[in-house]
């Protein structure tokens, strides 16, 4: 276990996209779904002229509505699907609430809770924040849009060690079949987990086989859907 920390703040430091800057991912969304409604609409004028053009029936079908409430239309629509996107992306991103015993993984809504005494380290790899244990496993690796900077003061806030990049990169390896450093078990999961990779929708079982990983003491990171591996230290 990590040295025992002492409380820092009395409350919780988030991470997480300001109110402004979540309005104007909306906003800008809403825009260009609303051009992307006038441009289908412009296509659908232009489609008719075309006798020989596929989505006849289609395109008139749009240009029956009469104007102006077909650009108006159109372009409400897509202002509407626009923002629906918008909302979805901002809320489908992680937000980040340190405590001093404790760090929240917020996502869609939903906390995933790591006990700060498990967490010896803390850093960004590329654009996932990783948090790491006393025997150098990964407690959580999810992709982070959040600044650098500002995760950074966070944890340090609530005494945390935190490192500007993985201390351990040099470690992983790129993985092969049968690997000889590693046990049949641990390049039998990896192998599975390759396979588990290259398929549409298959996300939670190549996490699930993650977790299976860990337990047997190999650390997993993918990049390229290639498998790179480590070792616990």
């Amino acid at each position: 276990m990590s040295e025992k920390r002492y409380p820092q703040q009395a409350g919780p430091t988030v991470v997480a996209e300001p109110v402004w800057g979540q309005v104007l991912v909306c906003v800008v969304f809403a825009l260009l779904g609303a051009g992307l409604g006038w441009l289908i609409k412009a296509v659908a004028k232009w489609l008719v002229t075309l006798p020989w053009a596929p989505l006849q029936g289609p395109a008139k079908l749009v240009t029956a509505i009469p104007e102006p409430g077909l650009t108006i239309g159109a372009i409400a629509l897509g202002g509407l699907v626009g923002l629906v996107a918008g909302v979805a992306v901002k809320f489908s991103e992680l937000s980040v609430a340190v405590h001093d015993d404790r760090v929240e993984l917020i996502r869609k809504g939903e906390p995933r809770v790591v006990p700060g005494a498990d967490i010896a380290l803390a850093f960004r790899d590329g654009k996932q924040l990783v948090l790491l244990g006393p025997g150098t496993e990964e407690l959580a690796r999810e992709d982070c849009d959040q600044d650098r900077a500002r995760l950074a003061a966070a944890f340090a806030a609530h005494g945390y060690a935190w490192a500007d990049e993985d201390p351990y990169k040099q470690d992983f390896r790129l993985w092969i079949a049968e690997v000889p450093e590693l046990a049949e078990r641990a390049n039998t999961l990896l192998k599975a987990r390759a396979e588990a990779l290259r398929k549409p929708g298959a996300k939670m079982e190549a996490a699930e086989l993650k977790t299976e990983l860990a337990r047997v003491g190999v650390v997993v990171r993918d990049q390229d859907k290639r498998q790179y591996w480590r070792t616990l230290r």
